[in-house]
């Protein structure tokens, strides 16, 4: 105890944050410094609480009805795969491998868990991916800050067409890759 209060002597107010001394006002305390005397103040117009959800609950939220959306709220185009694909590639194949399956660089140095292999979800509702990609899941980090909701859509729509890719029966492949598949199992040892 001796040792703190002679360490706390030592300091400076200045080693302090200057937030912790900067002069300001407590919740619901008196002012002076305000005509109405209140020290909260009330927002300004037009004004909107980040926990507000804004438009659309199921593109903005990934919720509707309060279930996961069943469906992407946007058109699925090329163009949106292509977006998701890029945005993919930059934010999450660094972790879960540019074919999604949980493969990559960092997943091998990664001690605590590696990251799970995105077929495993493609059964769940789009709704659920949005989420983990908006807020986070486990070890991974919330990304709803950093990528826009549309983005957050293409990326759920790109990890969707990526898992089906991978699980595509033979059959259903186009006859010519069907045919290049079949001459490389020929070809194969």
């Amino acid at each position: 105890m001796a040792t703190f209060c002679l360490s706390m002597a030592a300091c400076h107010p200045s080693d302090l944050d200057p937030m912790e001394i900067q002069p300001k006002f407590a919740p619901y305390r008196e002012s002076d410094f305000f005509d109405d005397g209140r020290a909260m103040r009330v927002p300004p117009p037009g004004t909107i609480p980040r926990e507000r959800i804004i438009g659309n609950p199921a593109l903005t939220e990934g919720i509707v009805g309060g279930q996961a959306a069943a469906r992407i709220p946007l058109p699925v185009t090329a163009e949106l795969l292509r977006l998701g694909q890029r945005r993919f590639e930059i934010t999450c194949a660094t972790c879960h491998g540019v074919l999604g399956d949980g493969d990559s660089e960092v997943a091998r140095k990664m001690s605590l868990r590696p990251p799970p292999s995105l077929a495993t979800y493609a059964d769940q509702p789009p709704g659920v991916l949005f989420r983990v990609i908006s807020t986070g899941y486990g070890l991974m980090p919330a990304y709803g800050v950093e990528i826009p909701a549309p983005e957050r859509w293409a990326v759920v729509a790109y990890v969707r067409a990526l898992a089906r890719s991978q699980r595509v029966p033979l059959d259903q492949a186009p006859p010519a890759v069907r045919q290049q598949l079949m001459q490389e199992q020929e070809a194969a040892p």
